[in-house]
């Protein structure tokens, strides 16, 4: 699926090196400002343990993660809704992506000065969403200039979308973001063309020095708090990224020793995809066999026919039927026979809803 996360932040405050710990990309790390002026994009896979534990009950010779697409926003500054520093391509940029992951510096290094002139995760965060909620106003003018004229010659839908650009407008003036406005998901849709930037799905991650990889420190602990005030719904994660750089150039041994000294049961980047995953309102399902074990990813919700249509065309088009195992019963039954004969095998339709971690095999005729 073509979905992109954008990772985003201010100029230096480590975007770029989370960005190569799990991407087959490698950017440009810099200790200066403005170094990169384009966005970086790089494929990773999702970690999926469960892959592995199929694997114990099926024999096969390989095993596929599902992926996903990371963009590296260049850094922004104040003022890059104004074209300051890399502002105009950053915004633009920024727009192209599905969900944003938000990297907050947590950590204090005389060797890599702010741009600001001291470390403030919570002034950070306000800047950058400024600098896209000006952009998102400029937006919303523009399609309410135009919806006012359009009510003004007796229009019924344009007076109703000056009603709704009234409220993304003031509530933008307010220094909130999109995804906040108390509408009700019908009347953001009446308006869906306009792709807001502050109304994608975001997730907040403290960039935080070595010690503080397992529990945070006090800045992250600033952001959770402002977080919770302002934007609720969002999660906050809390990653080392020079740490993260290092535990990825390890060896699978020596990252588990490593790990274990940093308090960390795994690698805080697993968990970044991961979370991002979720961001996107995404979720997984198997398919098994003795030639491969794979993960396919389909959106929260998708029927059947559309898991079927994930794996090839023709399977949703020519799509029977599917015989599904739920993945907790097959680890418990241990095979798809076992499954089958304890009544765990289902046959579904076209109306079946994929439900997480479905074992799928799909019956068509083309």
């Amino acid at each position: 699926m073509a979905l992109k996360v954008g990772i985003v932040g201010l100029t230096n405050i480590g975007k770029t090196t989370i960005f190569n710990c799990f991407s087959n990309t490698r950017a440009e790390v810099s200790n200066y400002s403005f170094t990169s002026s384009k966005s970086n994009i790089g494929m990773t896979y999702v970690p999926d343990n469960r892959l592995y534990e199929l694997e114990k009950y099926q024999k096969t010779e390989k095993i596929v993660h599902t992926t996903m697409e990371f963009v590296d926003l260049p850094g922004l500054t104040k003022g890059s809704s104004q074209g300051q520093g890399i502002g105009n391509s950053f915004l633009s940029d920024i727009r192209n992506v599905d969900a944003i992951v938000h990297v907050i510096r947590c950590f204090d290094d005389e060797n890599l000065p702010h741009i600001e002139g001291s470390v403030n995760p919570v002034r950070d965060i306000e800047i950058l969403n400024l600098e896209l909620q000006i952009k998102d106003l400029e937006s919303i003018e523009k399609k309410l200039e135009k919806a006012q004229k359009n009510a003004k010659s007796g229009a019924k839908e344009a007076k109703k979308e000056v009603e709704l650009l009234t409220v993304y407008k003031e509530h933008l003036e307010n220094f909130k973001n999109a995804r906040t406005v108390p509408l009700k998901q019908e009347e953001k849709e009446v308006l869906g063309d306009l792709f807001l930037i502050t109304d994608k799905p975001v997730m907040y991650v403290c960039n935080v020095d070595d010690s503080s990889a397992s529990q945070g420190n006090l800045y992250s602990e600033q952001v959770k708090k402002y977080i919770s005030e302002n934007d609720s719904e969002a999660d906050v994660l809390i990653i080392a990224a020079r740490l993260e750089a290092e535990i990825s150039e390890l060896d699978e041994n020596d990252r588990k020793e490593f790990l274990s000294d940093a308090g960390l049961t795994e690698p805080g980047i697993n968990k970044l995809i991961r979370a991002s995953y979720n961001l996107l309102d995404l979720g997984t399902f198997f398919t098994i066999g003795p030639k491969e074990i794979r993960a396919w990813t389909i959106n929260k919700g998708a029927t059947a026919p559309e898991a079927a249509g994930a794996i090839h065309s023709d399977l949703k088009r020519g799509f029977i039927r599917a015989e599904v195992i739920h993945y907790d019963d097959f680890m418990t039954y241990k095979s798809e026979n076992a499954c089958k004969e304890n009544g765990k095998l289902k046959i579904e339709g076209k109306e079946y809803v994929v439900q997480e971690g479905d074992l799928l095999h799909i019956r068509f005729n083309v």
